[in-house]
């Protein structure tokens, strides 16, 4: 029997699995508080405390974890890669620890799988589909000016799991099919799956595409630039109203979905006004998807957790449902996709990928 240890670190919590095969033995979410985190001058620094609560965490549980000999992690921000399952080596350690492309909750995720395979004999580390998963067509890369290109950071893991999900359920191949799929979490994510490659997305981290309850999405440049030369603001300042303060936070003051979808059903206008304005973004980015696609689009497919917001979901449908079908696929167990990429590598399915950038 194959067992499996699956590991997404994110920005105030630890999630981790242990899987038997396919079936889930134990899933726990470890949460920190804010006093546990500041004292870590950056995310990397994490390290040792997230091991930590991990591995008291198994023991507590009673987990023989020497039987474990998959352990996965969720893949950070690491130089551009294609989809698929990679090892952890040394040359990604490096980039992860350099933060290459940026300091993320899940540059932890290649570490944490590292070192607890280090301590388990003929155990051994893998990421899947990370965040900076890049299939965008080379057009799909132009700006609008040679300084600057578009780059591929999004919810990869669960949008490609989602995908294949829902390519099962429908009896056809992921690589049969063109897809869009929108991830609704932290972050927004809308990409168009063209025959199992993501050949546009969003940059979700960055700026780019519909707020979210915490990011602001693309924002109005010009103004953005009067903002960064006002005076009035740091460039700290500026980067938490694009990640961190934006969206929800901005408008609403929280970053708690559920929260604004009960105070707009229990009659808050202003709650329920920003809440369609984000599905009307969401809309709209789904359009500009279809176009990616001409216009020949299988599904519209969504995902995460702000899918579990009916109301929402039948805003979003009812504005592109002359695209396509939209299929719910709420939540976002990456946990599970995660652990069922190193099944597929377990039982010689698939055949990891070395990280050689």
């Amino acid at each position: 029997m194959h067992k499996i240890l699956a590991i997404n670190p994110g920005s105030t919590s630890t999630k981790f699995a242990v899987y038997h095969e396919s079936k889930c033995v134990l899933a726990k979410t470890l949460r920190h508080s804010v006093t546990d985190l500041t004292r870590y001058e950056r995310i990397i620094d994490q390290f040792d405390f997230r091991k930590g609560v991990i591995i008291d965490a198994l023991v507590e549980e009673g987990i023989e974890v020497d039987s474990i000999k998959y352990i996965i992690g969720r893949g950070g921000l690491t130089y551009p890669l294609e989809s698929g399952v990679y090892r952890v080596n040394h040359q990604m350690i490096k980039h992860v620890k350099e933060g290459v492309l940026g300091q993320h909750a899940s540059n932890l995720g290649p570490l944490l799988a590292d070192y607890i395979a280090h301590q388990i004999p003929n155990a051994q580390a893998f990421i899947a589909d990370p965040v900076v998963t890049d299939e965008l067509e080379d057009i799909a890369r132009v700006a609008g000016h040679p300084n600057f290109e578009r780059k591929s950071i999004f919810h990869a893991l669960n949008q490609k799991a989602t995908a294949r999900q829902h390519a099962s359920a429908v009896a056809q191949k992921y690589e049969e099919l063109n897809l869009i799929v929108t991830h609704l979490g932290g972050g927004i994510s809308v990409g168009a799956h063209k025959k199992g490659r993501v050949v546009d997305v969003n940059n979700a981290l960055d700026g780019e595409g519909p707020f979210s309850p915490e990011r602001s999405g693309g924002l109005p440049v010009r103004q953005i630039i009067d903002a960064c030369f006002s005076g009035k603001y740091s460039k700290e300042q500026i980067a938490r109203m694009v990640v961190g303060e934006g969206g929800f936070v901005a408008y609403l003051s929280t970053n708690d979905a559920m929260k604004v979808e009960k105070d707009a059903e229990a009659g808050d206008h202003k709650a329920r006004f920003i809440q369609d304005a984000l599905g009307y973004q969401v809309s709209k980015m789904i359009g500009e998807m279809a176009v990616v696609l001409d216009g020949k689009v299988d599904n519209i497919l969504v995902t995460g957790g702000m899918a579990y917001n009916k109301y929402l979901v039948g805003f979003i449908a009812d504005k592109v449902k002359f695209i396509a079908d939209v299929v719910a696929y709420p939540g976002e167990d990456e946990l599970q996709a995660l652990a069922m990429n190193a099944l597929l590598v377990a039982k010689g399915e698939v055949e990891p990928k070395e990280y050689d950038k």
